[in-house]
């Protein structure tokens, strides 16, 4: 496995699933309509593709570590799109997030 290509795969999962989530909110919450939500749902679909690509064939490894991803890139998601501040404590929780994933993905395991 190589872990560039592991983390981009979980960059790209991360850009999609938000977005996607992000796409339904507006669609949904700031009444931007159906297109919006459909492509939201597009975009979901194609999350889970791209989740599938991971080279570890491990689901739940991957699903637990990209839950990691996921909390630390809606942060950065609001920050880069909603104006979102975070506080000390959003960051530090993502950054243990980010620490959980580089266990869980990238430690050394004797299989």
């Amino acid at each position: 496995m190589t872990t560039t290509r592991s983390i981009a795969l979980f960059v790209a999962a991360a850009l999609f699933e938000i977005g996607g989530a992000w796409l339904i909110w507006q669609g949904v919450r700031e009444h931007k309509g159906w297109a919006w939500i459909g492509a939201g749902v597009v975009a979901l679909g194609i999350y889970g593709f791209v989740a599938t690509l991971q080279p570890d064939a491990s689901f739940g490894r991957i699903l637990a570590a990209y839950g990691g991803v996921f909390v630390a890139g809606s942060l950065v998601w609001g920050m880069a799109v909603d104006g979102f501040k975070p506080d000390r404590w959003d960051v530090t929780g993502a950054l243990i997030c980010l620490a959980g994933v580089a266990v869980i993905m990238y430690a050394p395991r004797s299989n």
